[in-house]
Formats: structure tokens, C-alpha cells, sequence
């Protein structure tokens, strides 16, 4: 389940340095955890370690915040960016013990109303996580695609049909505070994800846990330095079901405030998803895809309305 993937080199234009991700049997490997667990912990993945300290401390400062003053970045019902509770909350019976922080692109119109006179360092060091996990994002991306045996190129002409090459990403700070009675509640429900891949820090307390047939919930600990790395419900479309989309939880503890970092990666929602041709037919044989094509902009709303089910309506 884990995936050691290259060393770092030095950035010009960042406080912190880049990275490069690269071994000869890294898409065999990844191909291999996906197929068998939908997630893998990723080491020697170049992102600096200062760097995620820096987010971690930012995301401490911010939930360290009064709820009145969080509250002052309160997200919109109609928006997708600000402090709230997941969206997935509402659906399930038991509590949510979570505060939740999503940001994409910058943070500075939030991070104004939550420290009028000290917000640039939260924005900048946000700014940067963003921009190397963008960057370690799309040479994941390429990984995935040469572990199914598809080349960028056939990637881009035959799933992104509409609208201009870019990504859909966002970060989503997690705080769970130590709760007095974790058997009444929950940090988040299980559920999958809904982009293409999510790339997760935890904290070094535990609490995420994937589902595995026939064994039940394992709790993912973490590994020092290592970032998880789960398959979402795009990926497991465009790969006709050979990866799964992994279901995971977080739970939470008694003692201890866990904190995780969720990046989350997609390709933009006029995008047409669908599974890829190279994984629908073998020599002479064809092989039925399993779903029909739907763009990224439908499947999040199918999955906002049926949960769990949205990829079932997908089936052919």
C-alpha cells in the first residue's frame, strides 16, 4: 500500500522547494494498490516537509479561531468555498464532529473577515500548498494514465471534449476536535469522492479508515511524511471499474484534535467522463464499458442527490 515515487529538486520562484516524481515500476505500483486497495500512502513525494508544516500550523490557527469569529467566513449556501460543515452531513443520523475550511484558488476574501490585519501569511502559505499539490496532482495523473496503459494525449481528446484544458480542484482543511463521546458521533460518514483522486496529510493522529471486503474498516495511521492517496469515482469511470472507488470514514478520539489536509483533483465540469477506449476492448475482443459518459458538472449533482448510489445510475 505504499508507493515510494522520487526525490525532490529545487524551485526558483517559491520559498519552497518543487519536486519530481518519478521510478521505473512507479505506474506498476500505483496500478497494483489501486487494482487492490483503491489507495496507497505516497512517500518520497518531494513536497517539503516545512511547507506542510506551515499549512498545518495555519489550519491550527484558524480553527483555534471563536465560532463567532469563524462564522465571519461563513460558506454560502450557494457557494462552495469558506467555514462550515461537509456537505454530506445532512444525510446521515449521527452528529458530524467536524469544522471544515474549502478553499479554491485564494483564500484572501475569507481570510480578510477572519484576521483583517494579518491575513497574507494564511493566503500565502495556502497559496503555496496549492501550487505543489497542483503540480504533484498532474504527475500523479500522468501515473495513473501510464499504469492503465493510456497516453496523456488520448486522455485529453477523448475525455475532455468541452471547454478549456484546465483542472478542478480544491483544498478542504479538516479539524476534528477531542470528543466526549465518540460512539455518538462521527468526524465524517463514509462516503466516496467524487473527483478523480483526493490527495490527503493527515495529522499524526489517526482517524481515516478505508473499507475493505471481507475485512471490515482498517484505519489508514500515519506514515511519517507520506500522503494518502485515494481513488475517487472519475477515476474509477475512466478505468471501465478496475479501480475502485475506495469508501472511507474519519473517526474520532476522546483525547486528541486531529487535523487533515484533503486536496481534491478533477478535470474541469464541462468535461465529458467516460470509460477510456484502451480499457474496453482487448486484441479482437471487445469489452463492454460498464458506464455511460456523463460530465463532471452532472456527476456531482447525481451524487449530491443519491449519495453512494450515483455510480450505480451510471451502470450500462
Amino acid at each position: 500500500m505504499v508507493s515510494h515515487l522520487g526525490p525532490p529538486t529545487l524551485a526558483k520562484s517559491s520559498p519552497y522547494p518543487s519536486s519530481t516524481l518519478w521510478i521505473p515500476n512507479a505506474a506498476q505500483l500505483v496500478g497494483h494498490a489501486c487494482e487492490k486497495w483503491g489507495a496507497f500512502q505516497l512517500t518520497s513525494h518531494g513536497l517539503p516537509s516545512i511547507l506542510i508544516d506551515d499549512v498545518e500550523s495555519q489550519t491550527r490557527r484558524l480553527f483555534a479561531l471563536p465560532a463567532h469569529e469563524k462564522m465571519k467566513a461563513l460558506r454560502l449556501p450557494s457557494g462552495g468555498t469558506g467555514y462550515g460543515q461537509a456537505r454530506i452531513s445532512p444525510f446521515y443520523p449521527k452528529f458530524m464532529w467536524h469544522e471544515g475550511f474549502t478553499i479554491m484558488g485564494s483564500a484572501v476574501d475569507h481570510a480578510r473577515k477572519l484576521w483583517p490585519d494579518d491575513y497574507k501569511g494564511f493566503c500565502d502559505v495556502m497559496e503555496d500548498y496549492q501550487k505543489k499539490m497542483k503540480e504533484l496532482a498532474e504527475r500523479l495523473l500522468h501515473i495513473f494514465l501510464e499504469s492503465l496503459d493510456i497516453s496523456k494525449e488520448e486522455y485529453w481528446s477523448t475525455t475532455i471534449q468541452r471547454g478549456r484544458k484546465a483542472c478542478n480542484t480544491a483544498l478542504q482543511l479538516n479539524s476534528y476536535p477531542p470528543c466526549p463521546d465518540p460512539n455518538r458521533a462521527m468526524g465524517l460518514a463514509p462516503h466516496t469522492d467524487s473527483l478523480l483522486f483526493t490527495i490527503v496529510h493527515q495529522s499524526h493522529t489517526s482517524g481515516l479508515q478505508i473499507l475493505r471486503d471481507g475485512v471490515g474498516w482498517i484505519t489508514v495511521f500515519p506514515l511519517d511524511g507520506a500522503l494518502v492517496v485515494n481513488v475517487g469515482d472519475l477515476l474509477h469511470i475512466l478505468s471501465n471499474g478496475r479501480y475502485p472507488s475506495v469508501l472511507h470514514r474519519a473517526v474520532v478520539n476522546q483525547a486528541e484534535h486531529r487535523i487533515s489536509l484533503a486536496y481534491f483533483y478533477g478535470p474541469p465540469a464541462d468535461s465529458l467522463i467516460s470509460p477510456l477506449c484502451n480499457l474496453v476492448s482487448s486484441g479482437q475482443q471487445v469489452v463492454v464499458p460498464r458506464y455511460r459518459s456523463v460530465s463532471v458538472k452532472e456527476y456531482v449533482n447525481l451524487k449530491e442527490k443519491h449519495k453512494e448510489k450515483a455510480l450505480s445510475l451510471l451502470r450500462l
